[in-house]
């Protein structure tokens, strides 16, 4: 009897699995669409230290992007990573957490000037993360990324 409970155990922990994975999506996030909250890493407020997140930070090194993939005065969203990267002004690139202060929705575009969360209309300055618009209580939380070359890492 024990013998078929861990079957049964070993079977619905695989079938979570497959539905945690069945529930990522793919993509760099700037479609525009509705992204569900995520529960993996909270929205820690930004202090200026640039230092990652607590739990679910993605891999330091990692790399993310050419410097070419980020337009001057936008940005891209690594949702993956849950990561946004922008460039300010030319050479100059930022990183900030993918992840709204408000009720911890992602991210999904950059423009104008603007980081924007499509569940409440939270928008963030993509100079310094800054609250702009919408109910967010607290800027991103910054990022740590690094440039060599023509190459974006986080950390």
């Amino acid at each position: 009897m024990h013998a078929r409970r861990r079957t049964v155990l070993t079977a619905g922990a695989a079938g979570a699995a497959g539905l945690v994975t069945a529930c990522g999506s793919s993509g760099d996030g700037d479609t525009g669409a509705a992204s569900a909250p995520k529960t993996s890493r909270g929205a820690t407020p930004s202090t200026g230290t640039g230092k990652a997140s607590a739990a679910g930070s993605a891999p330091r090194g990692e790399a993310l992007a050419k410097t070419s993939d980020i337009p001057v005065g936008g940005g891209k969203v690594f949702e993956e990573q849950e990561v946004v990267v922008t460039q300010p002004e030319q050479g100059e690139f930022k990183g900030f957490s993918a992840i709204c202060t408000h009720k911890g929705c992602t991210v999904v575009s950059v423009s104008d000037g603007t980081i924007n969360c499509p569940c409440h209309g939270s928008r963030y300055r993509i100079t310094d993360a800054a609250v702009v618009a919408g109910p967010a209580p607290r800027p991103l939380a910054a990022e740590p990324i690094t440039v060599t070359g023509d190459t974006i890492r986080l950390g």
